[in-house]
């Protein structure tokens, strides 16, 4: 009751605090939907009771408060039914739609009791900022930026953004330290919190890191082991995803989440659904890169064998054209040596009995003279043909050595020692090439020749080829 205290009417502060709970009672008797973000949940596991402190926002700046009651009976069934739609706890800083009856307690004072929380608001919200964040780089023409760049042909050198002792990190590594074609990878940790209110910052610190030293690595990989939606709202942050989409290096990203794409591996260069599979497809790099090799040393070799088969039988032919032309030539310049001798014979002996029969012994000098001259002329022409002939042939064999030199220039350059000079090798069995893992077993001793000596090795297992 009030007392009279002078002329002022006075109340006692429990007689205040009753009446103000009436009040409270009278005007909200029943239960009501509330939505505000889950500043802090305060959960004390002694108790199990939860004193949530509710706050509403615009512009970044707080324009509401209020603290609030969850009791654990009903923490219990919140909290269960957020991991089976949201694979995850309740927890600090999600907004949330809460079914709720004002609490006024006389020594502690006014609050929201939290009878309910539907977890398909927090969800719906933030598929909200998730669809904000993806038009606003659509927008700025960052969607498909990271994507644009050019990977380079053998992506080795990695800086990886994970945490130490994240099993997506360790699988990540044992599929590239270990995989058996023996590719060798260069890869350095930035760790990073990679889930949480604090996991975006964290990301885009490593990035920045990495920024400082990108000549060192050809891409980026953001690994995590997997997590729930609310656990994935950090990589469908704005700020987060902007920076991946700038980055001048490929952003590969594999964070073990397949049902629900964020916008980060969205706009990341390459995005795998675990870090064993972002492992595999660097893998595949090399494996494309091994299979255009091979191909190519496989027609290196069919073409140098098809060029040295038909400079071969080119060759025999040039010959065989040069022996023909050659033995052609020399016998019917010795046909007609033949002749002229022939002829000068039966001329000599004509005049020489005309001169016998019907000339004086006196003519007998200038017979002499004009059968001399005869086979000087005969001689001369003899002799130019001789030269006409040396030349034509050493011509000919000029052109033909000139040709020869070419077609080994040419076969000289697809020489096994100059391919191995190129960084290729050699593998032979018993002495034979092997061309394909089905002629080898294991125990089977193989040679390797290099350009500067060769490597001995035995076959413990193979694979097939991809």
């Amino acid at each position: 009751m009030s007392e009279q205290i002078g002329e002022k009417r006075v109340y006692s502060l429990e007689e205040v605090t009753k009446s103000i709970k009436k009040v409270l009672s009278n005007r909200y008797g029943s239960a009501f939907w509330v939505k505000a973000e889950l500043n802090k949940l305060n959960h004390y596991l002694q108790s199990g009771h939860c004193y949530p402190d509710l706050v509403e926002k615009r512009d970044g700046r707080t324009t509401a408060q209020m603290r609030a009651i969850l009791w654990n009976a009903d923490y219990e069934s919140i909290n269960k039914r957020f991991l089976e739609v949201l694979k995850e706890p309740l927890k600090d800083g999600i907004k949330i739609l809460f079914l709720a009856r004002i609490h006024f307690d006389s020594l502690y004072g006014l609050a929201l009791r939290i009878l309910d929380i539907d977890p398909a608001f927090t969800l719906g919200d933030l598929e909200k900022e998730k669809q904000i964040s993806i038009e606003r780089l659509i927008k700025e023409q960052l969607f498909d930026r990271n994507k644009a760049l050019k990977l380079p042909l053998l992506p080795k050198r990695i800086a990886v953004i994970s945490v130490e002792t994240s099993k997506g990190y360790a699988d990540f590594l044992r599929v590239i330290d270990e995989n058996p074609w023996n590719y060798s990878f260069f890869h350095l940790l930035f760790p990073s919190l990679l889930q949480g209110d604090k996991a975006a910052g964290a990301i885009m610190a490593q990035l920045h890191r990495i920024r400082k030293v990108q000549h060192h690595f050809d891409a980026v990989a953001i690994i995590r082991g997997g997590g729930g939606d609310i656990g994935m709202t950090c990589y469908n942050h704005y700020e987060l995803a902007s920076t991946v989409a700038r980055f001048p290096l490929p952003v590969f990203t594999g964070i073990g989440h397949a049902t629900n794409e964020t916008v980060t591996e969205m706009v990341a260069h390459t995005n795998a659904i675990t870090p064993t599979k972002l492992a595999e497809k660097l893998i595949q790099h090399f494996h494309n890169f091994a299979y255009s090799v091979e191909e190519s040393q496989k027609k290196i070799v069919t073409l140098s064998g098809q060029s040295l088969t038909h400079a071969s039988q080119e060759f025999k032919s040039q010959v065989r054209l040069y022996r023909s032309q050659a033995w052609g030539m020399l016998t019917a310049n010795r046909n007609f040596i033949r002749e002229i001798t022939r002829n000068l014979i039966r001329q000599t002996r004509h005049q020489t009995n005309h001169i016998k029969n019907y000339v004086l012994r006196d003519f007998g000098h200038a017979m002499e003279r004009g059968s001399n001259e005869l086979l000087r002329n005969n001689q001369q022409s003899l002799e130019a043909g001789k030269q006409m002939l040396k030349k034509l042939t050493q011509l000919h064999l000029g052109n033909e050595n000139n040709r020869l030199e070419t077609l080994k220039n040419s076969v000289n350059h697809l020489h096994p020692e100059n391919v191995l000079k190129r960084g290729y090798s050699i593998t032979r069995k018993d002495g034979l090439a092997i061309r394909s893992n089905l002629e080898v077993r294991a125990g089977d001793v193989l040679e390797t020749t290099l350009l500067e000596g060769k490597i001995t090795s035995t076959v413990s297992s193979k694979n097939k080829t991809p």
